[in-house]
């Protein structure tokens, strides 16, 4: 029976309680920081050469499927009533509104170092030191909003932009495209960050890195736009992900991008394998 992910606004108190305790116990056994070096190592982007998988191409999606099914597995193998949340950042959009409360994921990061001091995962709880990173910094930092140079997280209206596009991606399947669904999804190409791209932005602090994963809040935006793709596909029905056949020996991203029955890397699965988990969970 398929499981079921929430909104991390209608969690209980004892369902927020289990999922922080499966989390800090997951770090304290170390997987959580390979769950970070797994990022790190496949955060590519348009300029690198050889495969990209994590970000800037139709990988985008299935592949970030595949990752929080894996931190799902750990939270899960710790206490089975766990599930992955999402974080609505289209409705909860507050720097004090879920999930950012003191018993879920804490609170912004103060003005002087922007360290996050309260909530499980501060520092001075002892309990969430970063150990990979790309700074040698070992406390979770946020700027939510932005203080410095206020931006707003992304409305309905910047997700019915992306929902609309019938293709899943376009040639050159990369960073640079203007239409398809998954680059107006993941949000690059504009000056001012669209959807995906622009959260990571609003959290700032360890968000802005490919070590964004140091930041719990990282899974439940993960999860959101999760559930996009599960959107965009009933709304589009027959639609698939693309490109269906690899590029050409003589296109520019032959062996860059992954087709629909290769294989993605990390893992011995492909993207048509994970267009479809109705069967493993669904979004309340």
């Amino acid at each position: 029976m398929a499981y079921v992910r929430k909104d991390a606004a209608t969690l209980t108190a004892a369902e927020k309680r289990r999922f922080v305790n499966a989390l800090l116990e997951v770090k304290r056994r170390g997987e959580y920081d390979e769950f970070v070096r797994t990022h790190l190592a496949y955060y590519s982007s348009d300029g690198e050469r050889g495969l990209r998988t994590a970000h800037m191409a139709p990988s985008f999606l299935p592949w970030h499927r595949r990752f929080l099914l894996d931190l799902e597995e750990a939270l899960r193998r710790v206490d089975s009533s766990v599930t992955l949340p999402y974080w609505d950042w289209t409705r909860d959009r507050k720097t004090t509104s879920a999930p950012w409360t003191a018993d879920l994921l804490g609170g912004n990061g103060r003005r002087s170092d922007l360290r996050v001091t309260t909530g499980p995962f501060a520092y001075k709880e002892g309990n969430w030191t970063i150990r990979v990173g790309v700074t040698e910094g070992e406390f979770l930092t946020r700027d939510l909003g932005r203080r410095a140079d206020p931006i707003g997280l992304p409305a309905k209206k910047d997700l019915e932009w992306a929902l609309k596009e019938p293709a899943y991606d376009v040639a050159p399947w990369d960073s640079t495209v203007t239409r398809g669904f998954r680059n107006r999804l993941e949000g690059w190409g504009s000056a001012s960050w669209r959807n995906h791209n622009r959260v990571h932005r609003w959290v700032g602090g360890v968000m802005l890195s490919a070590a964004s994963v140091n930041d719990p809040v990282f899974w439940l935006h993960h999860a959101f736009v999760d559930l996009q793709w599960q959107r965009w596909q009933r709304r589009h029905r027959g639609a698939r992900y693309l490109p269906a056949a690899a590029p050409g020996s003589g296109d520019e991203q032959h062996g860059r991008v992954v087709s629909r029955r290769e294989t993605l890397p990390p893992w011995d699965v492909t993207p048509e394998q994970l267009e479809d988990v109705g069967g493993t969970y669904r979004y309340a």
